[in-house]
């Protein structure tokens, strides 16, 4: 949508965790070791029904995402690559990730992943307040985290990303700041770090509507996201999207991906793929996905975008990121009308420095960081109904 570069990109659920952090809302189950050789199977039968969906464009991305991949042991690693290997070219695929649990990375298991084509792990660390971890139903702790990182590193692991949280329940500045230096001293590549956001339906919720937590205050919040910046940027972290940092050369090609309109195939319950046209995903049902697919059958609910939609998307993903919005690509593929919808929507923030003009482009000043949703949701276009 954004690019072409034929290239393209595959997203791979593994839903299995041993258990469910409080706070997640992501689909995932707790069904056990048996389920996950089945459930490989399918998996691995879906990639390979569906290859005709990325039109012969290459494969420069992989992502396994969760739920645990790190929960999958040896046989099924090496079902599903074999799958992978057999129907993809991967001759130019660079970036291979699989997400992890600190606790699941123990030595042996990161020899094992040596023996893949993995040269990335995204390690879900949240952060190193133990009393905090058990708070949030995490099965981690602060020095197994710190133990994972520094094996993965031992082990020739060169490309290394650390999610954290911030906005925790009963958390201070001082709390935040310890976890984002404990993270710096790990030296990894690349951080991730998001405010919690109490989800309906899970367990965080329901505690808040109890009264048991709740959410941080607004100032608070923006002092924790404000110190974010601050202390990873002095640390040499770019800060390539509002919620991503990474060292000079080592963003996530395949979530930039996302973000550039790439296009990508996402195989697995709840998991989706988008061809520049149409959008489609997955059930959330592992048992309904894998009866499905054992019978050749096919649950995907298939949407097809309008001109606006994807002018919406295109709004949001741009302007997360530092390349910007593009207001010459803008013009060319959405048409006059748009783009001078959107130039007039944005007067107000140019007058205020929350965006900012370069050439043709727009970006978020770091002032209008702190308030991107409002700006984007200005930007954006309301169909009538």
């Amino acid at each position: 949508m954004y690019q072409n570069k034929n290239m393209a990109g595959l997203y791979l659920h593994i839903p299995f965790c041993k258990k469910r952090c409080i706070y997640c809302d992501f689909y995932s189950t707790t069904l056990g070791a048996a389920w996950r050789k089945r459930y490989v199977a399918a998996l691995c039968q879906e990639l390979t029904k569906r290859k005709s969906y990325l039109k012969g464009e290459e494969l420069e991305t992989i992502y396994l995402g969760g739920g645990t991949p790190s929960q999958l042991d040896e046989d099924n690693l090496t079902t599903l690559f074999q799958a992978i290997a057999t129907t993809y070219n991967l001759e130019r695929c660079n970036e291979i990730t699989i997400e992890a649990n600190p606790d699941d990375l123990t030595p042996s298991y990161i020899e094992l992943l040596q023996n893949y084509p993995i040269n990335r792990i995204s390690i879900g660390i949240q952060t190193f307040h133990d009393k905090m971890l058990t708070r949030l139903n995490r099965r981690h702790t602060s020095q197994q985290a710190i133990e994972a990182v520094e094996n993965c590193t031992k082990a020739g692991f060169t490309n290394l990303s650390i999610d954290l949280m911030y906005g925790l329940p009963g958390e201070t500045l001082a709390d935040w700041e310890k976890d984002i230096q404990q993270a710096i001293a790990l030296h990894p590549n690349h951080i991730s770090a998001y405010h919690l956001i109490y989800e309906e339906g899970t367990a965080l919720w329901q505690l808040k509507e109890q009264h048991q937590v709740s959410e941080v205050e607004e100032d608070l919040s923006l002092a924790f996201f404000s110190t974010l910046i601050q202390q990873l940027t002095a640390a040499g972290y770019e800060q390539y999207e509002i919620s991503n940092f990474s060292l000079p050369g080592y963003a996530s090609k395949h979530n930039s991906s996302y973000w550039e309109g790439t296009p990508y195939l996402g195989c697995g319950p709840s998991a989706h793929s988008f061809d520049g046209l149409y959008r489609s995903h997955n059930p959330k049902d592992i048992v309904a996905y894998t009866h499905a697919i054992e019978k050749g059958l096919s649950l995907l609910e298939v949407e097809e975008t309008t001109l606006y939609t994807r002018y919406n998307d295109y709004i949001i993903t741009s302007l997360r990121t530092s390349k910007g919005l593009s207001l010459t690509y803008l013009k060319d593929k959405f048409g006059e009308t748009l783009y001078r919808y959107c130039c007039e929507q944005a007067q107000p923030h140019l007058q205020q420095e929350m965006l900012l003009q370069r050439g043709h482009s727009f970006f978020i000043s770091k002032k209008g960081l702190f308030i991107s949703d409002g700006i984007m949701s200005d930007l954006l276009f309301i169909e009538e109904e």
